[in-house]
């Protein structure tokens, strides 16, 4: 079985960067994780109005409200199998802008021949991802529409309260180091949050994920 991503991509996986088609393998079958290191070069939030949205988020992990230049980062990229038997991906996203570093928590799974991403903490949001490989070997993610869970309560989120996000992941040949480029829009009030930097990989062996990596709780709705 191959990863979730190549699942979702097709025979478009083959035509990623080499670099990026390691690294977006990461799964049980491959038995390995991928974990980065890096610098986000800028990180970047909209004008003040935005804050509340990203305070918000910041609660549950799913977004964060600081800013700066130069910021020391981790990604972890671990498979596990998740309580309701689906193979799973951890992108957790650690930032050392303050002493007590923030923290972007999302796991993924393959829906229907979709990436879905659970984000924050509890899952309490679910995002379907648009996956285009583009020309020059990169892996362009969008985000699309939202579900919040919470117990018994069910529904589609609004936009007019969330964001778009898209994320761009690449290799640079020259610097030898994988590069991402993230930001996320609201339809309203614009710009929300965002950041660019570059990063290197370690890959290791791996058939589950470490406990601090996985979600509070694990939500079986897609």
């Amino acid at each position: 079985m191959t990863s979730i991503f190549e699942r979702a991509l097709g025979e478009d996986f083959a035509r990623l960067h080499p670099q990026l088609q390691k690294r977006f393998g990461v799964g049980l079958d491959a038995g390995y994780a991928c974990v980065g290191t890096g610098v986000m070069s800028r990180v970047r939030r909209g004008p003040w109005w935005t804050l509340p949205f990203l305070y918000l988020g910041k609660v549950r992990n799913i977004l964060i409200p600081d800013t700066g230049e130069n910021v020391p980062f981790t990604i972890e990229n671990f498979p596990y199998r998740d309580p309701f038997g689906r193979e799973t991906v951890t992108f957790v996203r650690e930032y050392s802008v303050r002493a007590t570093p923030s923290r972007f928590d999302a796991t993924m799974v393959l829906h229907d021949g979709v990436v879905l991403d659970y984000l924050g903490t509890h899952q309490h949001l679910a995002v379907d991802l648009d996956l285009t490989v583009e020309p020059d070997g990169s892996l362009l993610l969008r985000s699309g529409e939202q579900r919040f869970y919470e117990g018994p309560l069910a529904f589609r989120f609004p936009m007019l309260f969330s964001g778009r996000a898209t994320l761009r992941e690449a290799y640079n040949d020259e610097l030898g180091k994988y590069s991402i480029n993230l930001e996320v829009h609201n339809r309203v009030f614009g710009f929300l949050f965002g950041y660019e930097g570059t990063f290197d990989c370690t890959f290791t062996a791996a058939q589950d994920a470490p406990a601090r990596l996985k979600p509070v709780r694990h939500e079986i709705r897609t």
